[in-house]
């Protein structure tokens, strides 16, 4: 059998070692370019030959100024006004039109980039490991796939335009002002090098600031993501104001960060004028003294100064770009330090092959100690599911219950002890086949704004309509369905919001016979319901069951009484465990728990 090298695929855009999470510059153009632009190289290289020609066709045009008023304004030559007017207007037509297919090509270019990280980003994520959504709040995510790509818009539509157009411009202007007098030249560009100091300072702090306003952006972002699904609770508790009191406060430090982004991004071009003003009285004092002693011409000194008056505005927006791509780099290096992020959970380089489980199978917890940070959840559990029979798993709040399934699913994986599934350690198997072992119906069922066949079939994309409809029936659903004006094309709402409670359970019961998955996973399935609801989705779930290994969590004992072995923890260890009547009959805290719900009932008199 051939084993992987790396059983984490990773993805293109991933940073390649372990660096720091501060890369210099060539390393984020490096990553950028291998990973988004050098696919699309052919489109880049049109653009940049429309660049080259738009650049130098201000060159052109500064070059026809000299003729321009030495031999049609001073020299009234007829011939010399057609020929000149036809070049300038030639000019000006090239540059419209390499102007307006360079910026369609490099917003392709851009769009394209821009939709691939946010397709990669969100495939990274959620490849890591549970722990890190509970560091990472979902406002927070939202803001980086879309807030920190959409940043880097500015790298496209103005960072490759300054980079290949101005350039080209810059350097085609500089060779008319050379051509014209060199000395001059250098008189122009004389205070440049006074902007190098202040140039890079503001550089680093305007990425400092953008950073931060980035930061700001996410907290937003979460402070929406809490208000809008928490809104019931927000009216409930008449916290409105308190609320939105918060929610403006957020704002205002965003915006603060922002102006100050926006104030260092201004300066750097706002010192570009300067130097760009200190050349211009240096070449007019300069220059007039040359027309004054004969040694230059009006026209050679106004194609002079329109080359570098012309010069100048690349420049400048070249300075403009250096402190947007430092704003950009802020977003990037957030990007860039989620694409570092590694799961530790991963399928092993040789997974055993899942025909190795028995069907259907045991579940076995082998001395299985774990803990959340320093919180101990698991001290030692030790107990058998046995394959074909429904197992339940009861005990007090922080018990360890909802832990075992995140350890039997590889949502999380222990410190000590073993799990076997058909007498397999789960370890050894592929983690995605590993899960394609269980079906899960619980408390919380994760319903999606699509249409209710749709969130059926969420495991199961390819059933077929004839499977759909036997799982809405098994599931009791098709009264619901039968109800709804566009039956199973109707919308389950925002987390299932269309549905009454018993409604969405009952979806998320005919998903899993879907699936139809050997191992049936039950968090609590009927807590939230009515009596009335409870008996319709309890039904529902006898019949998923049978046949299938079936583990079930419940606080609530009355619907585990019918389980063929009842698993007592406390401490995250089995301390008991038989059936309902067995359990009651020796007493502890099965029996404590029982006699405590059902106190004063007829029920607790009568095992």
């Amino acid at each position: 059998m051939r084993c992987r090298p790396n059983s984490w695929k990773g993805f293109r855009v991933a940073v390649a070692d372990d660096r720091t999470q501060d890369p210099g510059h060539l390393d984020t153009i490096r990553w950028l370019w291998r990973g988004y632009l050098r696919p699309q190289w052919k489109l880049i290289a049109v653009a940049f030959g429309l660049m080259m020609i738009e650049g130098g066709s201000v060159a052109v045009i500064a070059w026809m100024v000299g003729p321009m008023f030495d031999g049609v304004f001073i020299g009234a030559d007829y011939a010399a006004a057609v020929w000149v007017g036809v070049v300038v207007f030639g000019a000006f037509l090239a540059r419209a039109s390499a102007g307006f297919g360079q910026r369609v090509a490099m917003a392709q270019v851009g769009q394209r980039a821009i939709a691939r990280i946010q397709g990669d980003l969100v495939a990274h994520m959620m490849s890591l490991d549970n722990a890190w959504f509970q560091i990472n709040p979902p406002g927070t995510l939202i803001e980086r796939v879309r807030g920190d790509t959409q940043v880097m818009a500015t790298i496209w539509a103005v960072g490759l335009s300054a980079a290949g157009r101005d350039l080209i411009m810059l350097f085609a202007l500089l060779g008319v002002a050379l051509a014209r007098d060199w000395l001059l030249a250098l008189v122009a560009m004389a205070a440049a090098p006074l902007l190098v100091l202040p140039v890079t300072l503001l550089q680093r702090w305007v990425r400092d600031v953008s950073q931060r306003a980035r930061e700001a952006a996410a907290r937003v972002s979460t402070r929406l993501d809490e208000i809008f699904h928490g809104v019931t609770t927000i009216k409930l508790n008449t916290s409105e104001t308190r609320d939105s009191e918060r929610l403006a406060r957020e704002i205002d430090a965003l915006r603060r960060a922002q102006v100050r982004s926006a104030a260092g991004q201004a300066a750097i071009p706002a010192l570009m004028d300067l130097a760009a003003g200190i050349g211009f009285l240096g070449v007019l004092t300069y220059g007039g003294l040359q027309i004054i002693d004969g040694r230059m011409t009006v026209g050679e000194l106004t194609s002079f100064l329109a080359a570098t008056a012309l010069l100048f505005e690349p420049l400048r927006r070249l300075g403009q770009v250096t402190g947007q791509w430092q704003a950009a780099r802020a977003s990037l290096d957030r990007l860039q330090a989620v694409f570092a992020e590694r799961p530790t959970i991963q399928s092993p380089a040789c997974p055993r092959p899942v025909s190795d489980v028995a069907r259907p199978p045991d579940i076995r917890f082998e001395d299985v100690h774990f803990a959340y940070a320093d919180l101990p959840a698991l001290d030692g559990l030790t107990f058998t599911a046995e394959a074909g029979q429904r197992t339940a798993l009861v005990g007090a709040s922080g018990a360890g219950k909802s832990t075992v399934f995140n350890l039997l699913s590889r949502l999380a994986d222990p410190q000590r002890g073993q799990i076997r599934l058909g007498g397999v350690d789960i370890a050894t198997l592929d983690l995605a086949a590993l899960r394609g072992m269980f079906a899960v119906v619980s408390q919380d069922t994760a319903l999606f704004d699509d249409p209710l066949r749709e969130n059926i079939r969420f495991g199961r994309p390819e059933a077929t309509e004839a499977a759909i409809r036997e799982a809405v029936t098994a599931a009791h659903l098709d009264d619901v369905v039968d109800r709804l004006p566009a039956g199973l094309d109707s919308p389950a709402g925002p987390r299932g919001s269309n549905l009454s409670g018993g409604q969405r359970q009952r979806v998320a019961i005919a998903r899993a016979v879907l699936r139809s998955a050997p191992v049936l996973l039950m968090d609590e399935p009927t807590s939230a319901l009515d009596a009335e609801s409870e008996a319709q989705v309890q039904a529902a779930l006898d019949r998923l069951s049978a046949g299938r290994t079936t583990l079930v969590i419940a606080h609530r004992l009355s619907t585990v009484r019918g389980a063929d072995r009842i698993i007592v923890l406390d401490g995250g260890r089995a301390t008991d465990q038989g059936t309902h009547a067995e359990l009651l009959a020796r007493g502890g805290v099965y029996a404590d728990l029982y006699r405590l719900q059902f106190s004063g009932t007829e029920t607790a008199a009568r095992p």
